[in-house]
């Protein structure tokens, strides 16, 4: 294949000598086709029996092999480009390549035939289409000889003035030294990917799904070929709309308003990844109408939805179509408001906040996520911000002293505003109520002997507490140093305290002395232990469900280009232990030597 590259890339190099570069993304790209990009193109031929009422009209290009078609359509005000069924015919397959000789003339031909359709010296020319795109490295010699016809081919019909534009039906491999191909291919050719996914699939996803699943996929079609290098203006798409079974479109979606919607989504997608990566060129395929297979008679309005979609002033799809017709085409498009990275249920979530979030985790997607993760729990939860602000005065007056300028020059320390630290008390508060509503099952005999082992060192007391805190839900019994506040085991016996935490104030009542948990009888131990268990196994079931809601809440999410923040468990508190509501968390635990 190298041997093979360098006698083509040795003619490309003659041939640019004489041919102007083109795909700058200004200028137009053929006779009254405008320079502004994206150009969308439309197919037809003689069997879309609706071309006349559909595109042949101002602001529409159609692309045909017709002259008849293209003068008529012409002559109504649309422009033209050629359309080329027959690329085999002119270079041979990969199995059965043609004769290299008379490569050059043969486009000389088909040239002069291409300007005869479209009236135009220097004509945009779709060549349907690139066989064996996605063969792997290194490719047997006939396939090696069919890629140099190829760029032969288009290589000639660029010197001549034309802009060819090659179809591409597969992903294309870029890899093994076959990207040289591919980027000589594109110094005199656009390349246009055709995506043709299944109808019924994206309608089930949903408006907001479904139009991210098109867009990941009009990206993942170009950017191969972008990140070898291949400049953006030499790429387009193209989209389907065929009907028969098995080749990708409508593939019997009903009823026809379902389609509707497919389409509407497909112009957007197409749009918003277009005018992202600046992509020369938007193609429309699968129009005709020239058998049972094909000839469905729902076309002409999926045409008029197609026009309308992307300009409203092409088609009246909402006068043709009325309750057919959803008109909403914002739903599930990425339309954010100023500086906003994503909206959650329309809220945003602002670059600032995200930034602000990231000077605690230090890194942007983390912060990202834990905003998500934020919006997500918050909804699930009761929390309100006078719950908020009086679990912070708790904070300051227990952690710190009452010292608020302590406070915050602890928050500065790790990198947080005060604003980012009341978020982070909310985030705290709302986890709890969630976790309290988890139901684990009970721990097994095992367990709770392994527990009592491993804490035995650690301080125990019975004690009664007034609410009951998540650290003692019964509100009478052995508490333990691993998850209650310290200062329950300074108190004196007998008497009672208040005790403040971000979780609440809370009366307790020493009922006996402080002792290491294995000093405890046997039934008081096995109680705390299968509490802590519990609380445990809440914590590992918080893991999955949270990051289960998170998938859920994807559909209400919508994200600048899509790059959506990744599902995981995170917890701010970890970066400002101080805000912790697990008390022996978000302070050091002493422990019982001996």
């Amino acid at each position: 294949m190298r041997t093979r590259l360098t006698v083509a890339a040795a003619l490309l190099a003659a041939v640019l000598l004489a041919v102007p570069a083109t795909g700058s993304g200004s200028g137009s790209i053929s006779c009254g086709v405008g320079g502004r990009q994206p150009v969308w193109i439309d197919f037809a031929d003689g069997s879309v029996s609706f071309w006349r009422e559909r595109f042949a009209r101002p602001g529409v290009v159609v692309a045909t092999g017709g002259p008849i078609l293209a003068a008529a359509a012409r002559s109504a005000g649309a422009a033209t480009v050629h359309w080329d069924m027959h690329l085999r015919k002119r270079v041979g397959t990969p199995n059965v390549p043609a004769d290299p000789e008379p490569i050059e003339q043969r486009a000389d031909t088909f040239f002069e035939y291409a300007v005869s359709v479209t009236g135009c010296q220097r004509p945009l020319i779709a060549l349907n289409e690139l066989s064996g795109a996605s063969l792997p490295a290194p490719l047997p010699a006939s396939v090696e000889l069919y890629r140099d016809n190829v760029l032969r081919f288009v290589t000639r019909l660029s010197q001549r003035g034309a802009r060819p534009a090659l179809l591409i039906p597969k992903a294309p491999f870029v890899g093994g030294g076959a990207d040289e191909w591919w980027r000589s291919v594109a110094q005199v050719s656009d390349l246009v990917l055709q995506r043709y996914p299944n109808a019924n699939r994206i309608w089930r996803r949903g408006s907001i799904d479904g139009s991210r699943w098109l867009r990941a996929s009009y990206r993942r079609a170009t950017t191969r070929l972008i990140a070898i290098g291949i400049p953006p203006s030499r790429l387009g798409i193209m989209i389907g709309f065929q009907t028969g079974p098995g080749a990708g479109g409508r593939e019997g979606l009903k009823p026809r308003s379902r389609w509707f919607d497919v389409v509407k989504w497909q112009a957007l997608a197409a749009q918003e990844v277009s005018r992202e990566l600046k992509l020369a060129h938007v193609w429309s395929w699968g129009w005709a109408q020239r058998d049972a297979r094909s000839n469905d008679p729902d076309k002409t309005d999926a045409a008029c939805v197609w026009l309308w979609a992307r300009s409203p002033a092409l088609c009246d799809a909402p006068r043709i179509l009325g309750a057919e017709l959803n008109v909403d085409r914002t739903a599930g498009q990425i339309i954010l408001p100023g500086h906003a990275r994503c909206t959650y249920e329309g809220r945003p979530l602002t670059a600032s906040a995200v930034a602000a979030v990231a000077r605690l985790t230090g890194d942007r997607e983390l912060a990202l996520t834990a905003l998500v993760v934020r919006a997500v729990e918050r909804g699930r939860s009761s929390v309100t911000a006078e719950d908020v602000e009086a679990a912070e005065q708790r904070v300051v007056r227990s952690r710190f002293g009452g010292s608020w300028s302590a406070y915050r020059r602890a928050l500065a320390s790790a990198g947080a505003t005060p604003a980012v630290g009341r978020a982070v008390v909310g985030d705290e508060l709302a986890r709890l109520e969630i976790l309290a509503a988890l139901k684990p099952g009970r721990p097994t005999s095992e367990e709770v002997a392994s527990f009592r082992a491993t804490y035995a060192g650690f301080l125990a007391r019975l004690v009664r507490v007034e609410p009951a805190p998540s650290w003692l839900p019964e509100g009478e019994g052995v508490a333990l140093e691993v998850s209650a506040p310290g200062s329950v085991f300074r108190i004196a016996t007998g008497r009672t305290l208040k005790v403040r935490t971000l979780e609440g104030v809370f009366t307790v009542e020493a009922l006996a002395d402080a002792a290491p948990l294995g000093a405890l009888p046997t039934a008081e131990a096995r109680a705390a232990a299968v509490r802590e268990l519990r609380r445990e196994r809440r914590l590992l079931a918080y893991e999955p469900w949270t990051i289960r809601k998170q998938r859920e809440a994807e559909h209400r999410l919508i994200c600048e280009r899509d790059r959506m923040p990744a599902l995981g468990v995170v917890s701010l508190s970890s970066f400002v232990p101080f805000l912790a509501a697990h008390e022996a968390s978000a302070a050091p635990v002493e422990r019982v030597r001996g």
